[in-house]
């Protein structure tokens, strides 16, 4: 081969007929991408847990609380909005984040892996489990007191949290084991919304609430006549948001029904789409950094105004709006009076996530396999459903939300805080155990010994 043209096939990363590697991980299932970014979030978010815990505890306690009870306020005229910094955090910032969790629901349900009854009822099994057992269990510690209240506060798991501790175990897990959590924890998002819009309600305005439905009918409307454009969505969000927020229901469920206005239609056909491609396939290769741009200039065309939102805002709520919330929420002050925080509230919230979540969804998994109405996956076995139906008590984002609005602020919070935290880091950690010893590679598992095989002997 001549020199210059040995010279330009070292230049060229893929052979002629090829897919560039980078349209191909543009191109890669929202499903794969969204795991990759929850499961880096994941560790963001511990560190933010972390740093939160440890300035509660040190001798600059009192600017800790001097942030989250710190007011700021925005205004024009004569109409002004105030709350404290953690308020805003809680009511403002994560109406992003249940904007997304209502993106992912949506995407999930309409063309994911909740779309249709056979691909959703093994998830859905294991996530009404996982809210079922842990609740009862919550309320066997705290029958007949006032703090039964917090019944909902076991229910959730952290998507984030658990995917960042199953991206330990790398290549061994299978893609189904990562698929069902993600969608367990998606359906389990949607009941915890359920959970807050209906029983942590108080002194409901209807006028408002009317007004903020109103508003979102304007956004359904503008949604089903094709509307795409992110600053009219905003706009709409943030009139709904308000109107909610004066409405008594929590603000951030104006953020959850907003995203269901947004359209899942693509915006290119498929015949323009084989078009675009055709083109850019017939364009000479050596301008591989041109086609490279145009093709992923029409995959950016082609994706639907749902898919560019998640893929925008995803990043954003993962690494600043998550780890934010996580800094705001998780500061626990032990002090010298550390029992003080043990009692029903902590153990319901520490045994509901720790017990009631790997025995809810295994069970109820377990009982539609039983009966015929779903199947395990071809690569799943009951050892790897058991290890991430103790990841699913991973609770953490979702749980200290809940506990928020169950307890306010005192001592019956803290008492939360401590058990959701606590069961959190005790269930990611035999979590991760029990499925490092379960999967391929593992010692129980056998070396080249299939994980379904060696699981289900075990």
């Amino acid at each position: 081969m001549p020199s210059k043209a040995r010279h330009k096939a070292k230049r060229l990363p893929e052979r002629a007929g090829q897919i560039p590697k980078k349209v191909v991980q543009t191109l890669a299932s929202p499903v794969q991408r969204f795991i990759q970014i929850e499961s880096s979030s994941g560790i963001v978010l511990i560190l933010a847990a972390l740093a939160a815990f440890a300035w509660a505890n040190s001798p600059w306690a009192d600017a800790y609380l001097h942030m989250l009870h710190a007011e700021a306020g925005i205004g024009f005229g004569g109409w002004r909005l105030e709350m404290s910094l953690h308020h805003w955090v809680n009511d403002l910032l994560m109406a992003l984040f249940f904007f997304l969790v209502g993106l992912e629901i949506k995407r999930e349900l309409v063309v994911g892996e909740l779309a249709g009854w056979q691909k959703a009822s093994l998830p859905a099994a294991g996530a009404l489990g996982g809210m079922i057992v842990p609740a009862l269990i919550y309320v066997g510690f705290n029958l007949g007191e006032a703090t039964v209240r917090g019944w909902g506060v076991p229910m959730a798991t952290d998507i984030a949290f658990a995917l960042g501790v199953l991206a330990l175990l790398g290549q061994r897990v299978p893609l189904s084991l990562k698929i069902f959590l993600l969608a367990l924890a998606i359906v389990d998002d949607l009941g915890a919304v359920l959970v807050i819009a209906l029983f942590y309600t108080e002194n409901l305005d209807g006028t408002a609430l009317l007004i903020s439905l109103a508003i979102w009918g304007v956004a359904l409307f503008y949604g089903r006549a094709e509307g795409h454009r992110v600053l009219v969505f905003a706009l709409i969000g943030a009139l709904m948001w308000y109107f909610m927020l004066q409405s008594g229901v929590h603000a951030t469920i104006a953020g959850v029904l907003m995203a269901f206005s947004v359209p899942l239609r693509h915006r290119m056909s498929v015949e323009e789409l084989k078009r675009e491609l055709q083109w850019t396939a017939g364009t000479h290769f050596e301008d591989i950094e041109g086609r490279i741009q145009h093709l992923e200039e029409v995959i950016d065309r082609a994706h639907s105004p749902l898919h560019a939102m998640e893929h925008d805002l995803g990043p954003y709520v993962a690494f600043l709006v998550m780890p934010v919330f996580a800094l705001f929420n998780a500061g626990v002050a032990l002090g010298g009076e550390e029992m003080q925080l043990i009692g029903a509230v902590s153990m319901g919230a520490f045994f509901g996530l720790l017990l009631g979540k790997p025995v809810g969804v295994v069970a109820f998994v377990w009982l539609v396999v039983r009966t015929g109405i779903s199947q395990l996956p071809k690569d799943g076995s009951w050892m790897g459903f058991t290890g991430v139906g103790l990841l699913a008590g991973i609770g953490f984002t979702m749980s200290l939300f809940i506990a928020n609005l169950a307890f306010g602020e005192g001592a019956l919070l803290d008492q939360a805080k401590i058990g959701v935290l606590a069961a959190s880091v005790v269930a990611a950690l035999a979590g991760l155990a029990f499925l490092h010893l379960a999967l391929p590679g593992g010692k129980r598992a056998g070396a080249g010994q299939p994980a379904t095989r060696a699981a289900d002997a075990g």
